[in-house]
């Protein structure tokens, strides 16, 4: 499986997942750089995955499905139109020509229908959690949103990250004010910059190194601690304290 970053709206990613001469796309928000990606590689689409309904994730999928006939797969939400199949946890997402299925992750937060897809060791996961960072919470609690990062914290380290937007340089400027003396943090920004001065995707990234430098995965830690307590003005007794004093921080940052 060869997979494709598709670039949108100054910052989303549509990811384009491709076997053979078939395809199939991740939040498409518009149909036009979907259409000119599956020329440009001699693709066909077959399958069309949404996330969420926010409009940057969906807006495209009407007129692709009218142009190709690809099957629409999503979470159960009255506010994504063009569904053919409503998936939820424990679903898994069989395709004959793809050489892996998908498994359906339910990782509400950011939206209370929000799910990810998972398989051959590739995540695709919206706007749940971002290179480091992760989605504000516009619909779903603190508690939520830590329990779904939690959830994708736990798989294997080797697990790239598709996530939707190219966020990463401002993210990390975050997360050095969290945790100043990170060196891993200070490595990684440097690889950042270099990335985004030749015009260059950050994404995907390996889930070690958002274990290793992303404060919303690292509520546990002493130095995250500390400082979430510092902007808090006091003691955050709970992982989930600790991460909703972060997300309130990241907010207003």
């Amino acid at each position: 499986m060869k997979i494709y970053p598709i670039p949108a709206f100054g910052d989303n990613y549509l990811w384009l997942a491709t076997s053979g001469d078939r395809a199939l796309v991740v939040d498409p928000g518009d149909a036009a750089p979907v259409l000119a990606a599956l020329e440009h590689h001699s693709l066909r689409l077959d399958t069309i995955l949404i996330t969420h309904h926010h409009a940057d994730h969906t807006g495209g999928t009407g007129e692709l499905k009218r142009r190709t006939g690809a099957r629409v797969f999503g979470p159960a939400d009255e506010r994504i139109e063009h569904l053919d199949d409503v998936v939820r946890e424990g679903s898994r997402i069989e395709l004959s020509w793809l050489p892996t299925s998908l498994a359906v992750l339910e990782v509400p937060g950011h939206t209370r229908s929000h799910i990810a897809y998972c398989g051959a060791g590739s995540l695709f996961c919206g706007d749940t959690l971002f290179a480091g960072g992760c989605g504000r919470l516009f619909e779903g609690s603190a508690e939520q949103m830590w329990h779904s990062l939690s959830r994708l914290a736990s798989l294997p380290l080797h697990t790239l990250i598709y996530c939707a937007h190219e966020y990463t340089a401002a993210n990390l400027r975050f997360a050095q004010a969290v945790e100043p003396d990170n060196d891993a943090l200070s490595t990684r920004i440097r690889r950042v910059n270099r990335l985004r001065e030749r015009g260059q995707a950050t994404l995907p990234c390996p889930l070690a190194i958002e274990l290793a430098t992303n404060p919303f995965l690292r509520v546990r830690e002493p130095a995250v601690i500390r400082a979430a307590e510092s902007f808090a003005g006091r003691r955050l007794d709970t992982p989930v304290e600790v991460f909703a004093a972060l997300r309130e921080w990241k907010n207003r940052f």
